[in-house]
């Protein structure tokens, strides 16, 4: 295994490094590095490796949203109003709405089926707008109408609205059975999530401000934490429905509402993990793809992308609608809001690993709107922000968001 995680890093690193140099996001390389390591490319990874590979997403995500958290000020979202709030969920139903619509007929799926992967490829990624937002924010465009900022509050938060739908989805594919009441485990998934780890993150700080740790020891116990409170989802699943990724966010918005000195220090700790964390997001990812198989359906299964993202798109501009941003602001929005990639990495081998017949189509969909929507959007981004947003003239980063925007700067 050793060589095999070696070979993971130094090939990946390289590999996102040309890619950047083509002005390509990193996370194209590291996919690449994963299809031609993995079982249908050179097949230079251990099964030993690969057999961990889903714990291994898991650790990433919770990387993910536990950053997310502690660099999200709710107040910032009550600041942008009804478009950040709508953006948390709309964009993401829309695209749920067009996949669930195209794929079956397309893809020779059921409409259970549609729907799952839908969830699937219907998160806007982190990874990609985070950077390009908070540049947006130090040159000072588009922040008069906080524009970066309710894309990266709604972006963060729709992440985790997604993975709950999708953890419900799946769980309706492998019990067979659909039900209204099924889908009441939705609401009662996010309220259960959000007191648990509103109750979790007001526990944690009062211990902090108990006992003197260094910030090292303390990402240490809120990885604990995390991983503690999945395994509390998964114990508790047949009593009462909890989203263990939403209780993690929340533990980390609760530790920066209670202490803001703290949580820009935690925050940067996390992003630093990413580094790593990323490389064996993505690699891992690409080394699921049955190349064979992704050539065979993958015109209908691009097709399904694209619809997607009309769809999606339709979604944004529905949020943006009937407020104070013009024409060009509102197709901004729309295109800042089309990049996927980590949430898409972090679940989309998870119902082939589930033995789903779904599988193999739900991972090569999910790879090919990374592949499609990751470029697009951040060449979009970078295209088109000078011509459809106002400079207000540049603003100091804060220390926090310079970190952040170091941290995520490889993408």
């Amino acid at each position: 295994m050793n060589i095999s995680i070696a070979l993971t890093f130094l090939l990946g690193m390289l590999l996102a490094f040309l890619s950047k140099k083509v002005k390509l996001p990193t996370l194209v390389g590291m996919l690449l590095t994963g299809i031609i390591l993995g079982p249908y490319g050179l097949n230079q990874l251990t099964s030993s490796l690969l057999g961990i590979s889903v714990d291994l997403r898991q650790i990433a995500l919770v990387i993910i949203l536990m950053r997310a958290g502690l660099a999200l000020d709710i107040s910032e979202l009550k600041r942008a109003g009804r478009p950040a709030l709508l953006l948390c969920f709309l964009p993401a139903c829309c695209e749920m709405l067009g996949v669930t619509l195209i794929a079956p007929s397309l893809l020779g799926i059921s409409t259970l089926e549609a729907a799952t992967i839908g969830s699937i490829v219907a998160a806007v990624s982190p990874a990609v707008i985070v950077p390009k937002m908070l540049r947006l924010m130090k040159e000072g465009y588009g922040t008069q109408k906080s524009i970066p900022q309710f894309i990266m509050a709604g972006g963060s938060v729709d992440d985790v609205f997604v993975i709950v739908i999708f953890t419900v989805l799946t769980s309706l594919l492998m019990g067979k059975e659909v039900s209204a009441v099924s889908f009441l485990h939705i609401p009662i998934s996010i309220i259960v999530g959000l007191l648990v780890g509103i109750l979790s993150g007001y526990l944690i700080i009062q211990f902090f401000r108990k006992f003197n740790m260094s910030d090292t020891s303390k990402v240490i116990l809120l990885l604990s934490v995390s991983f503690i409170l999945l395994g509390l989802e998964k114990e508790i699943k047949d009593i009462i429905p909890m989203s263990g990724l939403l209780a993690i966010m929340s533990v980390g918005i609760m530790i920066y509402k209670q202490d803001k000195s703290l949580a820009p220090k935690l925050s940067s700790k996390f992003s630093q993990l990413w580094i790593a964390a990323e490389i064996i997001l993505f690699v891992l990812v690409g080394a699921d793809v049955n190349i064979d198989y992704a050539l065979a359906s993958g015109l209908n299964a691009i097709f399904v992308v694209l619809g997607g993202l009309v769809f999606r798109m339709i979604g944004v501009y529905l949020c943006v609608i009937g407020t104070k941003l013009n024409n060009k602001e509102r197709l901004f929005c729309m295109i800042a809001y089309t990049p996927k990639a980590t949430v898409q990495a972090a679940i989309g081998s998870l119902p082939l690993a589930w033995g789903l017949e779904c599988g193999n189509i739900a991972l090569t969909v999910a790879v090919l709107a990374i592949l499609i929507t990751a470029p697009l959007g951040a060449f979009g981004i970078e295209m088109t922000y000078k011509k459809l947003l106002r400079n207000s003239g540049e603003i100091k980063l804060s220390d926090t968001q310079k970190e952040e925007e170091e941290a995520f700067s490889m993408n």
